[in-house]
């Protein structure tokens, strides 16, 4: 049985080996903006494809960011329709949501935000800070830092071991 997230990464990986070289970072960056593959996948993918490792961390690191600006704007305007729609009246907390308040009110945006992608993808989490009230430039900051701070870290191991193993 196959698994769709392992089938979308060799997707990518087969489109980014079928076209030419200056399209291959584009392909990457649309791999990034896919949950679950982020940045630091999209980089992964690109360097496996041949790409310079650089160039697939910046692209990579783009397309996340791209995307998870557009969440953070959609959330954002979602929350102000529905708190003004409401009155500001709150409604009941899912145990979910109170586990990721308690996780937020321990380490705060930027915790929740370098932590985050460990657990969950940065989509998610730039949504439910969004979600919580944090202003949408303040998480659009915090998850760059992320998205940049993990894209460069999975980079550099994959082109060590690459190195290492050639």
């Amino acid at each position: 049985m196959s698994n769709p997230v392992s089938d979308l990464i060799l997707g990518f990986q087969d489109l980014v080996a079928g076209v030419p070289d200056l399209m291959q970072p584009l392909i990457v960056a649309l791999a990034g903006a896919v949950p679950f593959i982020e940045g630091e996948g999209a980089a992964t993918i690109g360097i496996l494809g041949g790409i310079n490792p650089v160039i697939a961390a910046i692209a990579g690191a783009v397309g996340n960011l791209i995307c998870v600006a557009v969440v953070v704007l959609l959330s954002s305007r979602v929350r102000t329709a529905v708190t003004t729609r409401r009155g500001g009246t709150p409604e009941p907390v899912s145990a979910r949501r109170q586990k990721f308040e308690r996780a937020y009110h321990r380490y705060g945006t930027p915790g929740v935000s370098l932590l985050g992608p460990l657990l969950l993808p940065t989509q998610f989490t730039a949504a439910a800070l969004t979600s919580t009230g944090v202003p949408p430039l303040r998480v659009i900051a915090w998850q760059a830092a992320a998205i940049v701070l993990w894209t460069t870290v999975i980079t550099l191991i994959i082109t060590g071991v690459i190195r290492a193993v050639a």
